[in-house]
């Protein structure tokens, strides 16, 4: 089972995330869970990079990613990061609602 983790703030902001673990949905190279998942997460991560100018302290090897975002002085790119991370929040609830017996996300 995959286990994304989102770690929030007192105010309810994102502050990082971690996804560990494998679906086991199907096998290796075909596993769409694994793949959709992968595709969001990863997806994210380069999106704050590209289009905010935030590098975020990631580290990422087999079966696990995670994410923390620095301290954003500026309200304005701290805003694009939070919209971010709001929708790869959103993206993996969806494939949760498909697929939730492969993939559980949890509030930290």
């Amino acid at each position: 089972m995959i286990i994304v983790q989102i770690k929030r703030m007192e105010d309810g902001s994102i502050r990082g995330f971690s996804v560990k673990g494998h679906a086991n949905y199907a096998k290796r190279g075909e596993d769409i869970v694994c793949a959709g998942v992968s595709a969001v997460t990863v997806g994210t991560v380069n999106s704050i990079e590209a289009l905010a100018g935030v590098v975020l302290d990631a580290k990422m090897r087999n079966g696990f990613l995670s994410a923390d975002i620095p301290d954003l002085p500026d309200e304005g790119v701290r805003s694009k990061v939070q919209l971010l991370m709001e929708s790869m929040e959103l993206m993996l609830e969806g494939i949760a609602e498909s697929y939730g017996e492969y993939i559980q996300i949890q509030n930290k």
